[in-house]
């Protein structure tokens, strides 16, 4: 990181803490007379506090990454698995407050950071660029909400400030994805690259202003956005991916949009998955068996660089053994080893007689404290792309899209951790898994798993999208609550059946099964 993007780093941290102070009580921060005038506030700082807090550590205790991202979402689409009791998304137990974390913490923080951002600069003619690169932004915030929960506040979302808004309605899933589109549409073509943006571009965590960078994030976020709608709606889908790539989609793995961190204690600048694996619970989690042996059926080089094998897990100076022949993955499902109980790990199928010869996420990469945070990545945008391509929705051939993420998403473990695949690595790796038309959907989807590790919740948006790789669900642990299958969905917060009832209960109505992780939500065909 660059001396410029730690002090914007470090700007942002003072910032989402003042913001955060005053946000405790959502409804006293929307009838607060004290708010900040807009003649006095720095909003590319706002835009600062909303990228950061996206990333998941908005507490600085890793608050929606431990419970949001791998609490629930790795165990459930099986990159990591947990004998821990109080990993839920493992057996597929339900704790409202770990389902709702997500929304708890972004709602009253950065969704309304980014709302006052956008606001304050639409009619600003000298802050053009920030005002669109800020709607780009939330659009992608937005498909990360509605993904996760499916009908939410949208168009009244984060206006309490600005509106005296207090209970938002919830918007239908399908009219905030139009509303997506049309926004990033609108935004990455409104973008003025003639325009200078160093005054602010260091409050940029992403891109640092790059106007040009985040023209193509936008486009890349709409591929990802319309196929999203591929089994629901794809003549929308198809129209929308043509035209993203006539816009222009992310290019290379410096296009990618990550958010840079730092180790600094107590602050919300470290990376939040890092802290959970390699800090506050360092011995909760393994990589999934289903995971592992996914990576060695195709003999893939960056198993090295996602996992280790740690002598003593819970010590955060034990970084393990990344020798690829001694990853092991864990099983889902299973209670500790020795256990006693019905699902003790020790009586699981090849049982490697200590728990610590399973393979933890590897800590020379993902599990650092200062790892970036990836939201959206050429990668899984080309990834996108291929099977876009092999629907027949654009021209191009779709080996030459599948070979371009692969690559990329090899590529992108050296230019952002430090450490990955070579050359002959990847060439080699290329020419035994060549692309396979016959079983693309599969194919290309599972890549997609590997290339978005770490970042769980996407993964598990993908999944859910595709029915790719074909995981088999944890049988019917005791307690669970989806009758023993993947949940398609997050609960919204218990408090909303108290403070917005009109709008929660008609939502829930909506829902074929109710306010129930079971529920499938618009894009969520069978």
């Amino acid at each position: 990181m660059t001396s410029t993007h730690k002090f914007t780093a470090v700007a942002a941290l003072a910032t989402g803490l003042f913001l955060s102070g005053c946000k405790k009580d959502f409804v006293s921060i929307n009838t607060d007379p004290n708010h900040i005038t807009a003649s006095s506030m720095k909003f590319a700082y706002m835009l600062t506090s909303a990228e950061l807090i996206t990333s998941g550590n908005s507490d600085a205790n890793a608050y929606e990454d431990w419970r949001t991202n791998l609490i629930y979402s790795a165990c459930m689409v099986q990159q990591l698995s947990s004998t821990t009791g109080y990993w839920d998304g493992d057996k597929y137990l339900f704790n409202p407050s770990y389902a709702s974390a997500y929304w708890d913490q972004n709602y009253p923080n950065s969704i309304t950071d980014i709302q006052e951002v956008v606001y304050n600069t639409k009619s600003d003619t000298s802050q053009v660029n920030l005002y669109n690169i800020a709607r780009i932004f939330r659009a992608f915030m937005f498909q990360r909400m509605t993904d996760m929960y499916g009908d939410c506040p949208y168009t009244e979302a984060g206006l309490g400030y600005i509106s005296g808004i207090t209970s938002p309605k919830y918007d239908k899933q399908q009219d905030i994805y139009t509303g997506l589109l049309t926004e990033l549409s609108d935004a990455a073509t409104s973008l003025n690259a003639s325009d200078p943006t160093s005054t602010w571009g260091a409050a940029d965590l992403l891109y640092g202003g790059d106007v040009t960078k985040w023209k193509k994030f936008a486009y890349s976020e709409m591929v990802r956005v319309a196929m999203r709608m591929s089994k629901v709606d794809p003549t929308d889908a198809q129209k929308w991916v043509q035209t993203a790539v006539a816009g222009g989609t992310m290019a290379g793995v410096a296009d990618d949009a990550a958010v840079a961190h730092q180790d600094v204690g107590g602050t919300p600048v470290r990376n939040g998955n890092g802290l959970v694996l390699l800090l506050n619970d360092p011995d909760a989690s393994r990589l999934s068996q289903s995971f592992v042996n996914y990576l060695k059926s195709t003999n893939d080089p960056r198993l090295s660089y996602l996992g280790t094998v740690c002598t003593n897990p819970s010590s955060s100076s034990d970084m393990g053994d990344t020798t690829w022949s001694k990853q092991l993955g864990q099983p889902n499902g299973y209670d500790p080893a020795l256990s006693g109980s019905p699902y003790d790990l020790s009586k699981a199928p090849g049982y490697p007689g200590n728990p610590n010869l399973y393979s933890v996420v590897n800590r020379y990469t993902f599990a650092r404290l200062d790892a970036p945070t990836l939201f959206v990545t050429y990668g899984e945008t080309e990834l996108l792309l291929a099977e876009a391509a092999e629907r027949g929705w654009i021209s191009d051939a779709p080996a030459t899209h599948y070979i371009n993420g692969v690559t990329a998403s090899m590529q992108m473990l050296t230019s952002h951790f430090g450490v990955g695949p070579s050359a002959t690595d990847i060439t080699t790796y290329l020419t035994n898994n060549p692309y396979n038309a016959a079983g693309a959907l599969n194919q290309l989807n599972s890549q997609y798993w590997v290339t978005s590790f770490m970042d769980d919740v996407e993964s598990w948006n993908n999944w859910r999208r595709s029915g790719y790789p074909a995981l088999t669900p944890v049988a019917n642990y005791p307690g669970n609550v989806t009758n023993g299958t993947i949940p398609r969905r997050f609960t919204y917060p218990q408090g909303e059946a108290g403070t917005n009832a009109a709008n929660y209960n008609a939502a829930v109505a909506d829902l074929s099964s109710g306010d129930k992780m079971v529920s499938r939500m618009w894009w969520d065909t069978p």
